[in-house]
């Protein structure tokens, strides 16, 4: 029970600092990947404070619950690791969709309290992408 009240508080967090830092605007993110013309860098801001807070929150708590090597798995089930052809397959398809878009799977869920039709349509196709995914993988 713990586990999950403290997941939905930070879960909250995150989502209240992904409206506040606007990341759920799809015209703010567009015009942070524009950096060819009106480049707006804020978001960068909000990035490394991000990157800045994870690393020194692993530094802490990582120590407190380090797991048994032979008992760690996976998430995905899958032992290979390093750089491959569905590596970078899959970063193009998560960038040409987040570039098209402005919309990325964290804000995409924040975003579907604001009743926008796009943002649903997108956590549809979200969705429909993690079955697809699932389908494919599982074989």
């Amino acid at each position: 029970m713990a586990k999950n009240i403290s997941a939905f508080v930070f879960g909250l967090i995150f989502g209240l600092g992904l409206i506040i830092a606007q990341m759920t605007n799809p015209a703010k993110v567009l015009a942070f990947l524009d950096i060819a013309g009106t480049w707006d860098p804020s978001l960068a801001l909000v990035m490394a404070s991000a990157l800045l807070t994870l690393g020194v929150l692993q530094r802490v708590f990582r120590p407190l619950s380090e797991p048994d090597q032979e008992q760690e798995q996976p998430a995905c089930g899958n032992r290979k690791s390093g750089i491959d052809v569905q590596l970078i397959g899959g970063a193009a398809i998560f960038g040409i969709g987040w570039g098209l878009s402005g919309i990325c799977p964290g804000p995409a869920l924040v975003g579907l309290t604001t009743g926008l039709p796009g943002i649903y349509v997108f956590a549809g196709a979200m969705f429909v992408g993690f079955v697809l995914f699932n389908f494919l993988h599982r074989r």
